[in-house]
């Protein structure tokens, strides 16, 4: 519930006009195609105002003087704050300039202590070779609460308009490697090994072109290498940005609020979706349409990607979170393909039966009932959907029913995602928020180009809002897109970075101090799973309480986190059993481990309980 101490609401008499010509574009802009002609319907009405007792928009308002103090901002003492996010125009006239860029966590020389990838834009002086384009940072954590940009003598610039990015140990060598998601060709940098990369996305062929958006990646058959699914966006040109209209959609309709905005993605076409198959030779085959996930049919607008299974069959299922169409829930059959689950699992509509826009993906057993639940952004002027998992893949939107979804409206949300940041053995929600329409500063609508982030505790399953306490990372306002979460300081409390558009990133440093306990693991796959164990599933038991952590790449939006599975423990210093479902199929349970630490457990030492990997030849 929104903190009503806070608040006050407004109400304004919006005309019929405003409704009925919200955007060939809005909600994430869109409409149903029906209403295209007509130009269009937001993917949720419009609602009234929401202002503080400031009258400040509560999107950057309602703070308050005293309560929790969770995060706070580091990023001027970290370093992180030298950086800065170029995307596009202040202007935001057309739509490549509005969606922004991700934001990825990574040991990359193997240190043991996570460094922190950011990805930038560009403009269109850059991408027409006129003036140097922005880079790409990649900071190496020092060790001391400070890091230093070694993008430049990594090689990892990108130097292209950045969008998504997604790490993995793509070869099984040990080392992490980076996707990066374009507007243009992909890259695929390759860990030298010598705190160095190498883009090899040409020789590997999954360059692609035109707008990728956040990838995933996932060992999808099970042959002990990390395959990669790519989303498309829409495809955009820009030597001509702005046609007369797209798709019989008269751009004049291009509207927000009755006010005039830049167009898209309604109305302009689909880039279809990608799933690359690993052949272990360095190189990848497109098997999209083989594998029944290329969306060329449909060409919904991808933002956001996830590989984790969902109804607990030991197969990666895949997510896929759709810009102002339906969402894609692909439930992997075992053979090399999937089948399409997306409306009979719930997942595509929201509780009203509506698409929605969506742009990030959050995962986690919320309620500890050992099935993964999803939380999907939306736009503003719009719930964001909870999707309780009912068992066996099966979705139901429960938003409304957790009394969540109000608190959310007012926000445009991108990166989120699930973790316990008071260690109290519950996971919580963290979301970053930030408009796509400069517009929305000048008129009275509740809304702000720049938002905070939003905060959620779950007590037992219930989730509700964190205040924003003054000074805190929680007040803090940026155009937030990706998020990306971890133990970025190795002392058991989950930390995590925002990049914002056009801006300097939001380094949440967390600061919470209760005592509570703590384990992570540092899975290592055996020779039938791949490497960085992507795809494993750990349960833990401690007294009546039993978690579920899954190692995931991607999701959020368009940025990858801690691959490290973190519990927290609360007050209990007993772990009664900790099981490992290994990607190879293998399960088996491990002594537990020593609280308030990180511990690295290799795959095969130990106590088997579950099928063996199937024997034969290693798929290093």
């Amino acid at each position: 519930m929104l903190q009503r101490h806070a608040l006050c609401l407004i109400c304004f008499a919006l005309p019929f006009s405003a409704i009925t010509v919200c955007s060939a574009q809005t909600g994430g802009m869109g409409a149903p195609p029906a209403a295209q002609a007509a130009g269009g319907a937001q993917t949720g009405p419009p609602h009234a105002a929401v202002l503080d007792e400031q009258h400040r928009p509560i999107t950057a308002g309602g703070f308050v003087k005293t309560g929790p103090v969770i995060f706070m901002d580091i990023a001027d003492k970290s370093g992180l704050a030298s950086w800065h996010n170029t995307t596009g125009t202040p202007g935001k006239s057309y739509i490549v300039e509005t969606v922004g860029a991700g934001v990825g966590l990574i040991d990359y020389d193997n240190d043991g202590w996570l460094d922190i990838y950011l990805v930038n834009g560009s403009s269109y002086d850059a991408a027409s070779g006129k003036t140097t384009p922005p880079h790409a940072a990649l900071f190496h954590n020092n060790h001391d609460g400070t890091f230093t940009d070694v993008a430049v003598k990594a090689g990892v610039t990108n130097d292209r308009w950045g969008m998504g990015v997604a790490i993995a140990d793509y070869d099984n060598d040990g080392w992490p490697d980076i996707f990066v998601s374009n507007f243009g060709k992909n890259r695929l940098y390759h860990n030298n090994h010598d705190g160095t990369f190498t883009d090899v996305a040409e020789k590997a062929g999954v360059t692609l072109g035109n707008w990728s958006a956040g990838a995933t990646w996932g060992d999808y058959d099970g042959d002990g290498r990390l395959d990669l699914f790519v989303p498309g966006y829409v495809h955009f040109d820009l030597t001509e940005p702005a046609p007369e209209s797209a798709h019989g959609v008269a751009l004049a309709f291009c509207q927000f609020r009755g006010v005039k905005v830049m167009c898209g993605p309604r109305g302009l076409p689909g880039e279809a979706d990608h799933l690359f198959h690993n052949n272990g030779d360095g190189t990848f085959t497109d098997v999209s349409e083989k594998a029944g996930v290329s969306d060329k049919k449909e060409l919904y607008y991808g933002l956001a990607s996830l590989f984790i299974d969902v109804n607990n069959d030991g197969k990666l299922d895949l997510l896929v979170a759709d810009d102002s169409t339906p969402n894609y829930l692909y439930l992997n059959k075992g053979d090399g393909t999937f089948d399409d689950a997306s409306f009979v699992s719930g997942y595509a509509l929201n509780e009203s039966g509506r698409e929605t826009a969506s742009m990030g993906i959050a995962s986690g057993d919320l309620a500890h009932t050992g099935n993964i639940d999803l939380y999907n952004t939306t736009f503003s002027d719009d719930y964001k959907p909870l999707y309780r998992n009912d068992g066996q893949g099966n979705f139901s939107d429960v938003s409304y029913q957790m009394g969540i979804a109000e608190a959310t409206i007012p926000f445009l949300g991108w990166g989120a995602g699930f973790f316990d940041y008071d260690n109290d053995g519950w996971l919580d929600l963290l979301e970053a928020n930030g408009h796509v329409y400069p517009q929305v500063d000048k008129s009275q609508w509740g809304t702000s180009f720049e938002q905070r982030p939003l905060l959620f505790h779950n007590d037992h399953g219930k989730l509700s809002v964190v205040p924003a306490v003054e000074g805190t990372s929680l007040a803090k306002v940026g155009a937030g897109r990706g998020l990306a979460w971890g133990d970025i300081f190795n002392d058991g409390k989950i930390d995590a970075v925002i990049n914002n558009l056009d801006g300097s990133p939001s380094f949440l440093r967390n600061v919470v101090a209760n005592g509570n306990h703590w384990i992570e693991l540092k899975l290592v796959g055996g020779p039938h799973s791949p490497r960085d164990a992507i795809g494993s599933t750990v349960t833990l038991t401690s007294g009546e309480m039993k978690q579920r952590a899954d190692v995931i790449s991607g999701g959020s939006f368009a940025s990858t986190s801690d691959p490290r599975v973190h519990f927290g423990l609360g007050k209990s210093a007993k772990i009664d059993s900790v099981e490992i479902r290994w990607p190879s199929g293998l399960r088996e349970r491990i002594t537990p481990p020593p609280l308030d630490a990180i511990t690295t457990v290799m795959e095969g030492h130990g106590t088997r309980v579950g099928p063996a990997p199937a024997a034969g030849k290693s798929r290093r």
